[in-house]
């Protein structure tokens, strides 16, 4: 796909996009004017919820209509006199270009923002085309920083990147190992490599890890989906890595779990970075004991927050695990609803305006105070989990942690 970059400022591009009708009259930029209305305010709600992504895709559309549900149930907009938020739906299929697809729908269907669409490759593809509507995108996870690096106005990330992510995910681990006596001193890892995510993630890692001293003895890279790990378990088994670092999806994150547990892999550690089973309740709950003491860096609430441990209510009593698609979309969403009320209007171009100048603290991140430079949140971090016992508990950041660190696991 090829990647068209918007060289106005964004004081030019919200003017142009403010101006509605009379653009779109001339043809210049046509971006769809939007009245000021009490009726309802339409948020696309995109994400891959059939395929492959499925089962992170729904999670994240329940995550984005809780907070709906929930910001109406509040009173909705305030400032449009109590005007609701309407989701419309799009599926992406787990296909960039059919998120695309699901753009131009929205587009039709009129809707002020756009929240999703989790994977990389979908969200690369869905704010370039909200790009050409000059409808706000906000991000809900896609993590690769060239999603907010390509000058799109529009376009706006309220949680960590790559370059945070990995960074913070090196540092921990490094801080970790010292605290333990520096008992590792190589590494494998393992990632997913059909998406822009994990082989872009291996690369940041051993680039990260190999200046601070660790061995990176292997990088063993599967397809998504993946229905066998047979073959990297034995390679693993023969590598004997002090520290494996793994990179995946839901599904593959599951497989390779159980499979190094089928197969008597035991790792000294197992510490993966955006692992997408690794800090994930449901996976606590039904294959405890091949989570048991799997650390990973993640996205993460604040475990102090009463918000957040109310979604985790709210989210269980609905049947769901308390994961980081549901709280991540949930506080997409929720940063969305304050842009409009700020901006006291649905128009897009309005919306764009409050979202590059918020200063949001109402969430239940560990960001603090909202600040974006070039769409990208400031404040965004990620938090290290470990599964102990029957619960996820943070070991790092301190400031944040809920226990110390098990490193490495116990014989």
């Amino acid at each position: 796909m090829t990647i068209k970059k918007h060289n106005m400022s964004r004081r030019r591009f919200v003017k142009a996009a403010s101006a509605g009708t009379a653009l779109a009259a001339t043809g210049v930029l046509g971006f769809p004017h939007i009245a000021k209305s009490a009726g309802p305010v339409k948020i696309g709600v995109i994400h891959p919820v059939t395929s492959f992504l499925q089962l992170h895709g729904t999670q994240f559309r329940f995550g984005a209509l809780a907070a709906i549900e929930d910001i109406n149930a509040a009173g909705g907009i305030k400032s449009l006199g109590g005007a609701k938020l309407e989701a419309v739906l799009g599926d992406a299929q787990s296909k960039a270009e059919v998120g695309a697809q699901e753009v131009e729908k929205a587009n039709a269907a009129g809707v002020s923002a756009i929240v999703g669409a989790f994977a990389s490759g979908i969200s690369l593809a869905t704010t370039q085309a909200a790009a050409k509507h000059g409808i706000p995108h906000i991000v809900d996870v896609g993590v690769n920083d060239k999603i907010v690096g390509r000058g799109l106005e529009n376009t706006f990330r309220f949680g960590p990147g790559f370059g945070v992510i990995t960074k913070s995910g090196v540092q921990h681990l490094i801080d970790i190992n010292k605290a333990a006596g520096s008992p590792a001193k190589t590494v494998a890892i393992v990632h997913e490599n059909t998406t822009p995510f994990g082989g872009f993630m291996a690369g940041l890692m051993k680039k990260g890890l190999e200046p601070a001293g660790f061995e990176v003895v292997g990088i063993l890279p599967h397809p998504t989906p993946n229905k066998d790990f047979r073959n990297i378990a034995l390679k693993l088994k023969e590598l004997d890595p002090d520290v494996v670092i793994p990179s995946h999806y839901y599904n593959e994150g599951v497989l390779f779990l159980r499979t190094l547990q089928r197969q008597r892999v035991v790792p000294r550690s197992i510490y993966s970075v955006l692992g997408g089973a690794s800090s994930q309740y449901s996976v606590v709950n039904e294959f405890n004991e091949a989570a048991q003491y799997v650390m990973d860096c993640n996205h993460w609430v604040d475990p102090r927050s009463a918000g957040a441990k109310a979604l985790r209510k709210k989210t269980e009593a609905a049947g769901k695990s308390f994961s980081f698609e549901v709280f991540t979309a949930y506080t997409a969403m929720q940063f969305v609803a304050d842009a409009i009320e700020r901006a006291g209007s649905p128009d897009r171009g309005k919306i764009i305006e409050a979202m590059a100048s918020s200063t949001w603290n109402g969430h239940f991140m560990p960001y603090g105070p909202t600040k974006m430079v070039n769409g990208q949140n400031q404040g965004a971090q990620p938090m290290v989990m470990q599964v102990q016992g029957k619960e996820i508990e943070v070991i790092a950041p301190a400031s944040h942690k809920t226990k110390d660190a098990i490193f490495p696991r116990p014989a």
